[in-house]
């Protein structure tokens, strides 16, 4: 269920534009991860419990170590950037500066990703394949636990099936006011996977640049809001 609602009315856009900007390099790595790596997803551990019970009961060995390899993953990213944050509480105006550290953190370990994708012309190997992957869901990993440290100032941006339930129930159900930017955080994952789709088929060695340029866009936006808030500009909500 998504429990976290991205502020608004006096709170500054750029912090709810930074979580699509975070969705969008979710669903780039996503669509990277399942498509070239091991068909395995990054950050969504649902879909990687089914698959692995699949890979068991078809006594499919390479698809049992990619499942536990990307739920290792993520579960260490996660754990990490937990211990990292720990004791720290959000506030609705502004990411914490260890949210901030943890998510400059995970634009390098993109980055670096990148990079060794780029050095085989985005054609890795199986060994190189299996060290992307388990490096794409630390990624994610670390990212989805920033957005809980963040609190209300952020929104799940690894897995979306909570917030469209979410969505529908308040819309529909009229229990509470619907999250205006759930429509915007939904468009995201979709154009941030089209996005690394289409870099694939038209410049495959640059595709995984995208999710590391698109985390530190959204860590660079919610600079402002942050800056503002450490010189007393902004009252914490």
């Amino acid at each position: 269920m998504d429990t976290h609602a991205v502020p608004s009315g006096n709170t500054d856009r750029a912090m709810p534009i930074a979580v699509v900007m975070l969705v969008a390099a979710s669903g780039a790595v996503e669509a990277i991860s399942f498509t070239a790596l091991d068909q395995v997803f990054a950050g969504v551990m649902t879909s990687n419990l089914a698959l692995l019970g699949m890979a068991i009961g078809q006594s499919r060995g390479a698809g049992v170590s990619a499942a536990v390899l990307a739920l290792v993953g993520f579960g260490a990213g996660a754990a990490a950037v937990a211990w990292v944050t720990r004791g720290r509480e959000g506030v609705a105006t502004h990411w914490p500066a260890r949210v901030m550290s943890s998510l400059l953190a995970e634009a390098v370990l993109l980055a670096v990703g990148a990079g060794a994708w780029a050095a085989v012309g985005g054609a890795p190997g199986p060994t190189l394949r299996d060290v992307l992957q388990c490096g794409a869901a630390l990624a994610m990993g670390a990212q989805a636990a920033a957005m809980v440290a963040a609190g209300r100032a952020a929104a799940p941006t690894t897995y979306l099936t909570g917030t469209l339930a979410t969505y529908i129930v308040r819309g529909v159900g009229r229990s509470g006011r619907a999250d205006g930017w759930v429509p915007a955080r939904l468009g995201g994952l979709i154009v941030g996977a089209a996005a690394a789709m289409a870099l694939r088929r038209v410049a495959p060695a640059w595709a995984g640049a995208l999710p590391a340029v698109l985390v530190t866009g959204a860590v660079l936006l919610a600079w402002w809001p942050f800056s503002k808030a450490r010189r007393g500009l902004l009252t914490p909500e």
